[in-house]
């Protein structure tokens, strides 16, 4: 499984053993890096809607994120984010929150064909991965960090560049398109953006018509 794949590569490494000073982490986001690519869009599933946007540290630093120079396991929690539009389940794409082109970034294969990203060692030369983060699409968030503190699912759609709120998705807005949130399969009725994302909760947004079933929990295959 992809979590376990990079879990055990990051604690291989001895992640998060070796990060650059504070005052290194705070300038990224006082000077906030303007070439940094986003992860390819294409994957074995298909095309990704809303690809991993480019500037990654950028937009961790607009969602009030510290980006680290490698991933930090003190505190470490999974949540799992799938997304329909119309029935159709939609890519959560890989390396959101991660600058794929710092070559201290590791590529690694996925069992689907897929490409991850991660197991940061020797780390980056500047920050260069967010504490929330999806190290492959498998919609699995990844809260590594230095500190005990939990993320919330609006801060990861800042990173992904996707607008969420209580009447939108994207472009998709109510009335005109209906649009739903479930955590653990129980319709989600307040601000979706403050969501937060505990160890495997298990997080559905649905635009248009539904799935025929809608998850109900953290996947474990």
């Amino acid at each position: 499984m992809a979590i376990a794949v990079a879990a055990c590569a990051a604690l291989a490494a001895g992640c998060g053993s070796g990060s650059d000073s504070g005052s290194q982490k705070a300038s990224i986001c006082s000077h906030p890096p303007t070439t940094q690519a986003g992860a390819p869009s294409g994957t074995a599933a298909g095309a990704t809607r809303w690809p991993a946007p480019p500037n990654p540290m950028k937009r961790a630093c607009q969602a009030g994120l510290t980006p680290e120079p490698a991933e930090q396991l003190a505190y470490h929690v999974h949540a799992h984010l799938d997304v329909y539009v119309n029935a159709k389940h939609e890519i959560v794409p890989g390396a959101i929150g991660i600058d794929v082109a710092d070559p201290a970034v590791h590529k690694f294969d996925e069992p689907d064909g897929t490409i991850g990203y991660g197991g940061i060692d020797p780390p980056c030369a500047d920050p260069c991965i967010s504490p929330l983060h999806t190290h492959s699409d498998d919609g699995v968030l990844h809260t590594e960090s230095p500190v005990t503190r939990l993320n919330r699912l609006g801060q990861f759609f800042t990173e992904w560049n996707v607008r969420l709120d209580r009447r939108c998705v994207d472009g998709y807005c109510r009335p005109k398109t209906p649009v739903a949130v479930y955590v653990d399969g129980s319709r989600y009725t307040g601000d979706p953006r403050q969501i937060l994302l505990t160890d495997l909760k298990e997080i559905a947004v649905v635009v248009g018509k539904p799935p025929p079933t809608i998850p109900t929990h953290f996947p474990t295959g």
